[in-house]
């Protein structure tokens, strides 16, 4: 299995304009509410009658929509997804996984205290979700 390293919103940035793809493991939901420009939409967990449920066909749609070499960013909220979904991909064979710790709202301390920015903090470009980048548009990916 590859190691994941996890980054920092300057290097996740840097990458990104180096070519790598951001995937938003967020619910689709959330990724509508606003994510990182350009990124793709595969939910690593769906939102459910307010619960979070695993998206039991995430590894599957990733393998179909990505060769295993793609350079990839992967990032959620807070980096708690992000770091799940990239263990996941790891274990399944992709080999170059980058994960965005801080994610798109950043870390916060358990008095609610942000200790480190995520994405929208940091002052990077925002999207609304668009054609070619929501779940079900990568779903089609082959």
């Amino acid at each position: 299995m590859n190691d994941v390293r996890r980054i920092s919103i300057d290097e996740a940035s840097a990458r990104l304009a180096e070519g790598f793809i951001y995937v938003d493991v967020r619910s689709a939901e959330e990724f509508e509410s606003g994510h990182p420009a350009r990124a793709l939409n595969v939910p690593f967990m769906h939102a459910v009658q307010g619960t979070m449920q695993p998206n039991r066909e995430f590894v599957e749609v990733m393998k179909r929509a990505f060769p295993t070499d793609t350079r990839l960013v992967l990032g959620c909220a807070s980096g708690t997804r992000s770091a799940a979904a990239a263990t996941a991909l790891a274990a399944a064979g992709f080999l170059e996984l980058l994960e965005l710790r801080a994610g798109f709202n950043g870390v916060r301390d358990p008095f609610g205290q942000l200790v480190e920015k995520g994405w929208l903090a940091a002052g990077l470009p925002v999207s609304l979700a668009s054609a070619g980048t929501r779940y079900a548009d990568v779903k089609q990916r082959t």
